[in-house]
């Protein structure tokens, strides 16, 4: 067990060393690089600790893309129509730019999930498609693990309340930065060294799962049953990657998956979802979905259904799936009890599978695949990469071999060796 930091110890201080886990372990900074990062407003005294510790680290140039929650409310309520058709193609053509001449990418998350609740479903989804048609060029480059690039957590007021909302805002604030300094390992004595240790752990489960080369995964439990098969020469993932460009890092912080590429036509069967789903700014509870062939036949949720329509009918890849992931019922972020309504951390609560765009670096040689190599392989293309759900203590997980054979993976959430 991770040794524990002195508990005396500020939120200054912890503050100052999640900017170091995110420069050393997230982005793993290499001397000369620029940094692209981004960031709420709210955000900017972590924004002010990491930008210290990248230039620490070497950094040319580090420069910041902020946002702000209100404004981008004003847009729902003042812009006309047609506007929501339009995204800044020219800013995301220049982090494209940034990131081919060899930035690294750091994006601090911290967003209201409910910011758009009750805001127009079809304004929400034409904003959404016309973002990712406009970020395509900036996304490629990281679903293609490119460049190091990395996602850290801050504890917005707006979050902190969506997550306790019986308690005062600064409670609700310090309640949630405890819960991130422990799930990112900054509570630790040596933060990371502490990554370096769970780093390990990863590869070696994931070593386990290349070893047994599994032609699909399947996972019962409660609304649930469903059949994943597993792209050609697939390879799982977790924990550290090495991008393109030679710099091995963490893109997310916190971490507890290994994943790999589905097959985008061999899933069958039907899934119910065991959190909700902060997408756009809109919670989506109760997700039950049926595949055939790969693709959603049928979609249902209690809440946000037609933000959830709206979602898988982005693109023809938007209805199937571009990841599978797996996460033990007793991981760090699932045993702290709390539900984050924030996707990098409930689904590092959970095993859950993602809709949209796979990642080449799931691949055996996925650095030489080209598109014909990577669709015929069975990599899925679409404008969008949203993970959700699906594990939990009731939810079992074999592995089914080429031969079809079956093997326990999981049981009752846990791994079987």
């Amino acid at each position: 067990m991770d040794q524990i930091a002195p508990t005396h110890a500020t939120q200054d201080a912890r503050l100052a060393r999640l900017a170091e886990v995110a420069v050393r372990v997230g982005l793993n900074l290499r001397e000369g690089q620029e940094v692209v990062m981004t960031a709420s407003i709210d955000a900017l005294p972590l924004v002010r600790l990491i930008t210290d510790a990248a230039y620490r680290a070497g950094a040319s140039l580090v420069t910041t893309l902020f946002s702000d929650d209100q404004q981008a409310l004003s847009r729902y309520r003042l812009a006309k129509p047609e506007a929501f058709d339009h995204a800044p193609a020219w800013l995301f053509d220049g982090m494209a730019a940034a990131f081919r001449a060899g930035a690294a990418r750091l994006a601090i998350v911290g967003d209201d999930p409910s910011l758009l609740a009750g805001q127009d479903p079809g304004l929400i989804a034409r904003a959404n498609r016309a973002r990712a048609k406009a970020y395509r060029p900036a996304l490629e480059l990281i679903t293609a693990s490119a460049i190091n690039w990395s996602l850290v957590p801050y504890a917005s007021p707006a979050w902190a309340r969506a997550m306790f909302p019986e308690l005062s805002e600064a409670q609700a604030v310090a309640k949630l930065w405890d819960a991130i300094f422990a799930a990112t390992r900054v509570d630790a004595a040596d933060p990371v060294a502490a990554w370096a240790t769970h780093n390990a752990a990863l590869m070696a489960r994931r070593q386990k799962l290349n070893d047994r080369r599994y032609s699909a995964l399947r996972f019962t439990g409660p609304g649930t049953d469903l059949v994943v098969g597993l792209a050609d020469n697939h390879s799982w993932m977790g924990g550290q990657s090495t991008a393109l460009n030679g710099v091995t890092g963490n893109p997310n912080i916190p971490t507890e998956e290994v994943f790999t590429t589905p097959h985008a036509s061999r899933t069958q069967g039907h899934v119910t979802a065991t959190k909700p789903l902060s997408y756009g700014g809109t919670l989506i509870r109760d997700i039950r979905v049926t595949f055939e062939g790969g693709k959603i036949t049928e979609a249902k949720a209690s809440t946000g259904q037609e933000v959830l329509e709206r979602m898988i009918g982005t693109d023809e890849g938007a209805r199937r799936l571009g990841e599978v992931a797996l996460v033990p019922a007793s991981s760090p972020i699932s045993k702290s009890g709390l539900l984050f309504l924030n996707t990098l951390f409930d689904e590092n609560a959970a095993s859950h599978i993602a809709l949209g765009q796979a990642y080449t670096k799931c691949f055996v040689d996925g650095d030489t695949l080209t598109d014909a190599d990577f669709v015929a392989r069975g990599g899925n293309k679409s404008l969008i990469h949203v993970d959700w759900m699906i594990g939990s203590a009731e939810v079992n997980v074999d592995g089914i071999g080429a031969d079809g054979s079956a093997e326990p993976v999981m049981r009752a959430g846990e791994w079987v060796a």
